[in-house]
């Protein structure tokens, strides 16, 4: 039973002349000082020093400092390798005319495919394609018409070469995509809006993302609400269905997680959600984040509107970086692949020894 959550913070450029004082975030780019012991059942937080954790740490919070400092092997996504001990971008790749950001900008078939190609060429890691959109208020898409947009946009995609995921969270959908060369599902209701999503996703051998959400589109901005705070629930909540899924045939290297921002979260969950991002890496998986256009960058700025919200964007992607995502899911690939690349460089020079 999880009774504390680790949370890595007080982030330093380099570990040189800081031996045993620091350690290495999921064997990324990051490390880290100081772990926040947050109690799961409220009462104030500890800051400890890294070198004094392991003194204070039962089974459970050992396993999860394990898995904090666990390097991540890179993904196989078919004849792909994407590396996971830095940032990767996730461009998305909607073929719906209703999503909140760019629905019917890509349009379907040939068009759609050009723009995930687009994507690959200006350094997307991957191309996550989605026929139906999840944003508040919308509605279930007939599982034919989601077949139809993304099923031709996939098999070219992948033909020409593109790591490519599907986003669905129906069955017959995932097994479409992966029959058409998908090697990722990503589900954003965590493999439970279809009883037989984990029975495909464990035959297919597919990693999977796993994210949360609270309700269903339709209302899930209604009223959100986390009493024991957005980060301590998300991260049980999480835990669960990584038991689930693994009860369900899915190999724990399959699995990868996403805290689901905006998915039945308000601007305050967002931003708590954001700040505690490093916690999420002791339940021992990837992380991706995809807070790419969401309503809190408007809420924050003037109320921009989706398509002016790049500023806002890049800065939740540098966010996720500083906190170890090892995928960031954006729909400006080139803008997002810059900014991270530049930040690459910062770290690379720091992790550079001083003469």
């Amino acid at each position: 039973m999880t009774r504390t959550i680790l949370r890595p913070t007080a982030f330093v450029d380099a570990p040189f002349g800081h031996d045993g004082k620091v350690a290495r975030l999921a064997g990324g780019m990051l490390w880290f000082s100081a772990v926040e012991l947050i109690p799961v059942d409220g009462g104030p937080a500890e800051l400890v020093p890294v070198s004094d954790v392991e003194r204070q740490l039962d089974d459970d919070t050992a396993a999860q400092w394990a898995a904090l400092t666990a390097a991540r092997p890179p993904l196989q996504l078919g004849e792909r390798t994407i590396r996971l001990d830095q940032p990767q971008v996730v461009g998305i790749l909607n073929t719906t005319p209703d999503s909140f950001s760019d629905g019917g900008q890509h349009g379907e078939g040939a068009a759609a495919a050009q723009a995930g190609f687009t994507m690959a060429e200006q350094g997307a890691a991957i191309v996550d394609v989605g026929g139906e959109s999840t944003r508040p208020g919308a509605r279930p898409v007939w599982e034919g018409d989601e077949i139809e947009r993304i099923e031709p946009v996939v098999r070219a995609l992948a033909a020409g070469g593109v790591a490519v995921s599907v986003d669905t969270r129906k069955a017959i959908v995932m097994e479409a995509a992966l029959a058409a060369g998908a090697r990722l599902v990503n589900d954003v209701s965590a493999l439970t809006w279809d009883h037989r999503a984990p029975e495909v996703v464990a035959k297919a051998q597919a990693p999977v993302v796993l994210m949360h959400h609270q309700g269903k589109p339709e209302t899930m901005q209604e009223n959100p609400s986390y009493p024991r705070g957005a980060l301590v629930e998300v991260w049980l909540w999480l835990k669960d269905r990584i038991i689930a899924a693994e009860a369900a045939g899915v190999a724990r290297s399959n699995i990868l997680i996403d805290p689901g921002i905006g998915f039945g979260k308000n601007v305050a969950h967002n931003l708590e959600l954001m700040n505690g991002l490093a916690a999420l890496h002791g339940l021992g998986c990837p992380l991706l984040v995809g807070a790419s256009r969401k309503r809190t960058i408007g809420a924050l700025h003037n109320e921009a509107a989706a398509d002016r919200r790049l500023g806002g964007s890049i800065a939740l992607a540098m966010k996720a970086a500083e906190q170890g995502a090892q995928l960031i899911r954006v729909h400006d690939v080139y803008e997002t692949v810059q900014a991270l690349r530049i930040w690459r460089g910062l770290h690379d020079q720091a992790l550079t020894p001083r003469r």
